[in-house]
């Protein structure tokens, strides 16, 4: 028997069952309801616990995690093709084409000797997608662009941070970006004198943007950082909620420092 039978029969089942569920007779309800706009959240928030499940290195987690977001993929394909657009093969197929068009080291005759080569080529491939040639590359404006439209606002600005130090556009030192941090947080502090919220919004950009470029010196991922910091706020205060004897909003904020130093000197034994 083929070894992908048993995955195609369940791949089948799962497209059944979807389209079942967004069938005008008898159907579910809630997917009826469903646009490929309303289930924008799902995608996001499936994608974000996948990584979790990733990160935590629990098999288990993992699968599970991995089919939600496969639901995501088919749920989307079939409101697509419900509103007439595209359907769950055309989107197989595409990224079909893709992978073999973009690996021709594998797929075609073309040798390469290392990963660089096949990065090299990756991009000259898509240049040529996109209608440019490899004289022509994509603006760099344009990626960073994509970029700001595509990514969490944290992870946008470490690879725009990076692609712009790419082309040169960087401190010559890790003193400079110190200054600038210095400076931006001068600036920020001057705004909050103010009552100008969108010029405060502004610098607060400004000098969050900074950081990033700070932990990019120092080879720090920003999110996995900002990651650990909410975890451990979490692990904290689940600690502070397991001393005390009534809620915590019962208690003054002198009290509520207590428990959380107890906390926190418990976590770090």
């Amino acid at each position: 028997m083929d070894a992908t039978a048993p995955i195609l029969q369940a791949l089948e089942k799962l497209i059944a069952v979807v389209a079942q569920l967004r069938s005008p007779e008898g159907g579910c309800p809630w997917d009826l309801a469903q646009t490929q706009q309303s289930l924008i959240p799902y995608v996001v928030e499936e994608a974000y616990e996948v990584v979790h499940a990733l990160q935590g290195q629990d098999q288990t987690a993992i699968a599970e995690e991995l089919g939600d977001l496969l639901l995501q993929v088919v749920l989307q394909a079939q409101v697509a093709q419900d509103l007439g657009h595209f359907n769950l093969q055309q989107v197989a197929e595409g990224i079909t084409a893709k992978l073999i068009r973009r690996h021709p080291h594998v797929f075609a005759e073309v040798t390469v000797s290392n990963a660089e080569e096949v990065k090299a080529n990756w991009q000259a491939i898509k240049a040529e997608e996109k209608g440019l040639s490899p004289d022509q590359p994509e603006l760099l404006s344009s990626k960073l662009e994509r970029y700001n439209s595509t990514l969490p606002p944290l992870m946008a600005s470490s690879k725009i941070s990076q692609k712009a130090a790419a082309v040169g556009f960087e401190w010559p030192d890790i003193e400079g970006v110190w200054a600038k941090f210095n400076e931006e947080l001068t600036e920020f502090k001057q705004a909050l004198a103010t009552t100008d919220k969108e010029h405060q919004q502004a610098e607060l950009g400004d000098l969050l943007f900074t950081l990033i470029n700070l932990a990019r010196w120092y080879k720090l991922d920003a999110s996995l950082a900002l990651h650990g910091t909410n975890q451990r706020f979490i692990q904290r205060l689940q600690l502070m909620e397991k001393f005390a004897d009534r809620p915590l909003d019962k208690y003054n904020l002198e009290a509520l420092e207590t428990l959380w130093q107890r906390a926190k000197k418990q976590l770090n034994q």
